[in-house]
């Protein structure tokens, strides 16, 4: 059966901010295990999670030819769950042999260790190091993850192949479990999946991937958090809301090397408090040395105007939440070319908001110069945020790299010692 250790439906309700703190994420609590658990912001959203859910034979349901069309698994867990079927029935199935740490094994290599490696990739012991086990190295590498598939096995390579299947066939199902909860078919008839995994956010309508698009999202020490919320407005031309904490280690320090032309110049203004009635003040009239030293308080607001300088971009998604996650432009274009995205605060940077936009809003938007201008959505969009780290593809799957370690703070969570992986046969 398809082990699955208990898990929890953890539901918050929609931020009610009870003091300011800025357009800045907030740590989720170390009570919910991100290895897992979603944090359902809108309840209603989790239509698979329950309290104290029992360990269920997926597979076996997936593959009944007499299973309804309508509320089956996400088509994301599906596909992922065909490669764990693959992924068994091809690596899965090799001797799970040994290979002593060493030099790394190249072509012309000899010897004890080149004969367990063979055997190790379902090759008879005799033959040395050839092009055919070159060839499985290089396969081997390109599905797990491991860099430049050179066909080298070097220590990370003999390192992963001494993990074994299982580790690995346990990685798919911990994929699939964050899959499983994302929603069930006929659930929304439209809906966006970040992946904070591969920094990636797809559009779905009626369970049809129909777009998608690079993302920046939260930098390991500042992780992008899984749940699911529903995205009710977007503001164009949104001011920035310098956080107090970043007021006092940022901005002092600013002012201080700067002087108040530093507003000017990086086009911020002050005013006199968080509130709707808030007045503009002249920065020369607060005490920035004591706000610098953590003698006063910064109860002012310090906002970053909107326009191609602004961090925001041109628009900001807003979905209610106690730990300030949203979808916003950004005007640093040039990041979506790097291979690593994880490198924002934690919220979500899109790589063409336009585009993201023209499909939240069908009939269109057309937003004006106005600065902080709220255009409600026509309906609100769920937004389900997770983290995968294996990809389905022809052959089975491929591994990705763990930024968050999520998979690791999983393993646990999901298997014991009599706990396995189930067979789709």
């Amino acid at each position: 059966m398809f082990g699955l250790a208990a898990v929890s439906l953890v539901a918050l309700s929609p931020a009610q901010a009870a003091e300011p703190r800025g357009d800045e994420p907030i740590a989720v609590p170390r009570t919910i295990k991100q290895g897992i658990d979603f944090v359902y912001v809108d309840p209603q959203m989790s239509t698979v999670a329950r309290k104290k859910q029992r360990p269920q034979n997926w597979l076996a349901r997936i593959f009944n030819p007499a299973a309804s069309r309508r509320n089956q698994p996400n088509p994301m867990f599906l596909d992922l769950a065909r490669g764990l079927q693959q992924y068994q029935a091809s690596w899965g199935r090799l001797p799970q042999v040994k290979v002593s740490a060493g030099p790394a094994l190249k072509r012309g290599s000899t010897g004890k260790r080149v004969a367990a490696l063979r055997q190790r990739l379902g090759l008879p012991a005799a033959g040395g190091y050839d092009d055919r086990v070159a060839q499985l190295v290089s396969a081997y590498q390109q599905v797990h993850g491991l860099g430049n598939p050179d066909g080298v096995a070097g220590r990370a390579t003999i390192a992963s192949l001494n993990r074994g299947s299982t580790y690995y066939a346990r990685r798919i199902a911990i994929n699939m479990e964050r899959a499983w909860r994302l929603p069930t078919t006929g659930t929304f008839d439209r809906y966006v999946v970040v992946d904070s995994g591969s920094a990636q956010t797809y559009l779905f309508q009626r369970d049809r991937l129909v777009d998608g698009m690079k993302v920046i999202v939260g930098a390991p020490e500042s992780k992008t958090p899984m749940m699911a919320v529903l995205m009710r407005n977007a503001k164009a031309n949104p001011y920035w809301h310098v956080p107090p904490d970043l007021i006092r280690s940022m901005t002092a320090k600013k002012v201080k090397e700067m002087g108040p032309s530093y507003f000017q110049q990086f086009h911020y203004e002050v005013l006199s408090d968080w509130g709707p009635n808030a007045r503009r003040v002249d920065p020369k009239t607060i005490n920035w040395r004591a706000i610098a030293s953590a003698r006063k308080e910064p109860t002012i607001l310090v906002r970053q105007k909107p326009g191609p300088w602004n961090s925001m971009g041109e628009m900001k998604f807003e979905m209610p939440n106690d730990f300030g996650i949203y979808l916003h432009d950004t005007p640093l274009k040039e990041k979506f070319n790097l291979t690593d995205r994880w490198i924002s605060n934690g919220c979500v940077r899109l790589q063409d908001y336009r585009r993201f936009a023209t499909w939240v809003f069908p009939r269109g938007v057309q937003p004006s110069s106005q600065p902080e201008q709220v255009i409600p959505l026509p309906r609100p969009v769920p937004i389900y945020m997770t983290y995968l780290t294996v990809a389905p593809s022809p052959n089975g799957v491929v591994f990705r790299g763990d930024p968050y370690g999520f998979d690791a703070q999983a393993m646990p969570q999901m298997f014991g010692p009599q706990l396995r992986v189930a067979s789709a046969s």
